[in-house]
């Protein structure tokens, strides 16, 4: 079976450190961590009532399709970490799970987009993607993730340092 990369949001806004951990050890079950970008922490969007976001990217290996990653591993760990789907976009969440890149598929579906089109929008992600593969293209237009015009925003993200690097010292990291 070939082995794809895959570039994975991760975000939180209840209880960040205690849910990200979890949902990644539950994730090396379908694939191998390859890289942890800097986490960084930010306002929840549209919700100010709300407590901020820890954001990230991961990179891992996995022999899995697209669909079924997206749908059966990720939703599955959402759900077993207490997400509940709702029409509020913009809902607070113990854990949110997305696929960036996948190789360099391009999806374009009712219920799955890849890459995602947040990438051009939320430095966190962009920054994240840059700083794991400064070389990454997107494989929809063959923009550079490092010349992508929402980076200019990364130089006001508030690092989570400490957080970052307890992500990186976990064991079951590839």
């Amino acid at each position: 079976m070939p082995e794809h990369v895959v570039y994975i949001g991760v975000g939180s806004n209840i209880a960040p450190e205690t849910n990200i951990v979890a949902a990644l050890e539950r994730l090396k079950s379908y694939a191998t961590i390859t890289g942890v970008s800097t986490i960084y922490r930010t306002p929840a969007l549209l919700r100010p009532e709300q407590p901020p976001y820890l954001n990230g990217v991961i990179r891992v290996r996995t022999t899995l399709d697209a669909r079924p990653l997206k749908f059966e591993v990720l939703r599955g760990i959402e759900t077993a970490l207490g997400r509940i789907r709702t029409d509020d976009a913009y809902a607070a969440r113990p854990i949110d799970l997305d696929i960036l890149l996948f190789d360099a598929l391009i999806v374009v579906e009712d219920d799955l987009r890849i890459p995602d089109p947040d990438i051009r929008e939320r430095a966190f992600l962009s920054a994240g993607l840059r700083e794991l593969d400064p070389g990454l293209v997107l494989p929809d237009t063959g923009e550079r993730v490092a010349g992508l015009a929402c980076l200019v925003e990364a130089e006001r993200l508030l690092r989570a340092d400490a957080f970052t690097a307890c992500l990186r010292q976990l064991p079951f990291l590839g």
